[in-house]
């Protein structure tokens, strides 16, 4: 492998690319790998969402079927390498649908970003001054949000927030928005940098002799804690008698409480516990063309708003009635950028029925509790590598280099017995 840095590696064609890549990695063979990954079709689609593009890589799409949500039912598609996800959610949705199935609501829609700056003069002439810079905010933006206003959003509010008592001479506008059926964080980016210039002109040419404003940065905020879905589940206890075998109605419901529990105050259980949620939410989020990264990143922070890390959903018993439920901050959309872009993003949408960005809010929360329900059904009955390890079979078999007929006899072998990759060799090896 060369050290040599590369240079002007984005002005290169994808060919140029790979040529370089193949010279300084010692990577023989990656023009035709990575040809064998391109579309024939949707290429140049794909070739526009990032930059230095040279393939694809493949995700499996599945689907998790039969949800039944506030009533309506939803074939819900999954993006995800994790086979026991799927399999997880779709059974869940499964036991769910034949007990009233799910029932989401969401809360509230609103969305918030910042305009970060140091004032070096006194408080006072800020405070006193605000009236003024918000009526000019309003006025300078409004050409930004006029289109969004006809579609229902805008700007809700602004706000002067004063942290100096946190960073010498830090304040923060922070501007809440609606943005309707899109993500809106370009729509939010442009309007606070606009803020921002406006700010800065308003207080050099109001109050050049009374303080500096430095603006350090302008840019929404992935937190969202105004903007979440909670989705719950109820049935009699009885209702999971012989839900899994040997095991009664009250042991099953009462260590499925405990694990909860367990997650609300130990953060090495919460993390992973959370993580089980945001399996389902995750997988469809990528299918549907939305920022993963973003909602994980909210959903973490909101898992600790109360001073330390805890379990996103809840679970209690009440009148013989078991009640699980889950409040989930998510900032998404259905229109705009890559979920108007992708093709499979598009067809996703249209699968759901072209819901709208509150609507798979709910459907999202919905796949989130499931999972969750999934994973913790296992743990606290056969254990979560028994189903795990069965899902990855496949893949334990294909990365041996397994014949189609030994497949064929693994899976039989290993219907009722424990899955490893030492134990799919000696298998291999034997048949």
């Amino acid at each position: 492998m060369s050290n040599t840095v590369i240079n002007g590696f984005s002005k290169l064609s994808r060919e140029g690319k790979i040529r370089v890549l193949e010279q300084q990695t010692g990577s023989k063979g990656l023009a035709s790998e990575f040809e064998s990954f391109q579309h024939p079709v949707q290429q140049p689609v794909f070739d526009s969402f990032s930059e230095n593009v040279v393939s694809n890589f493949h995700l499996p799409y599945s689907i998790a079927p039969n949800f039944l949500i506030n009533g309506k039912l939803y074939h819900v598609p999954l993006v995800t390498e994790e086979s026991s996800v799927v399999a997880a959610a779709a059974s869940a949705a499964k036991f769910w649908g034949s007990n009233c199935g799910f029932n989401a609501r969401v809360v509230s829609t609103l969305k918030s970003g910042q305009v970060h700056f140091l004032w070096t003069g006194k408080k006072e002439v800020l405070v006193n001054a605000f009236p003024d810079i918000k009526e000019k905010l309003i006025a300078q933006t409004a050409p930004i949000t006029e289109n969004m206003e006809q579609r229902g959003g805008g700007i809700t509010d602004i706000l002067l927030e004063d942290y100096t008592g946190e960073l010498l001479n830090y304040y923060r506008i922070n501007v809440r928005f609606e943005t309707v059926d899109s993500m809106g964080a370009n729509f939010i980016n442009t309007v606070l940098e606009a803020m921002a210039s406006s700010l800065k002109s308003f207080l050099s040419e109001q109050f050049s002799n009374a303080g500096e404003c430095d603006i350090i940065m302008s840019i929404l905020s992935n937190y969202t804690p105004e903007c979440f879905v909670e989705c719950h589940v109820e049935a009699p206890v009885a209702r999971f008698e012989q839900l899994e075998a040997g095991v009664s109605a009250e042991a099953f419901v009462d260590k499925f409480i405990t694990a909860v529990r367990i997650a609300e105050f130990d953060v090495f259980r919460a993390v992973t516990h959370n993580k089980g949620i945001m399996n389902g939410v995750d997988a469809l989020l990528l299918a549907t063309g939305n920022d993963s990264r973003a909602v994980e990143a909210g959903v973490h922070a909101f898992a600790s708003r109360n001073g330390s890390y805890s379990s996103l959903s809840k679970v209690y018993v009440y009148r013989d009635t078991f009640h699980f439920s889950v409040t989930l901050p998510i900032s998404i959309g259905t229109v705009g950028g890559v979920t108007s872009l992708h093709p499979l993003a598009k067809r996703s949408l249209e699968m759901l029925g072209h819901p709208s960005a509150q609507e798979l809010m709910m459907i999202l929360a919905s796949v989130g509790l499931a999972s969750n329900f999934a994973a913790i059904r296992a743990l606290v009955t056969r254990g979560i590598q028994r189903g795990h390890m069965k899902m990855h079979l496949g893949n334990i078999l294909s990365q041996l280099g397994a014949t189609d007929e030994q497949r064929i006899k693994a899976t039989e072998w290993f219907a009722d017995k424990t899955v490893s990759v030492a134990a799919v060799r000696e298998f291999i090896n034997n048949h």
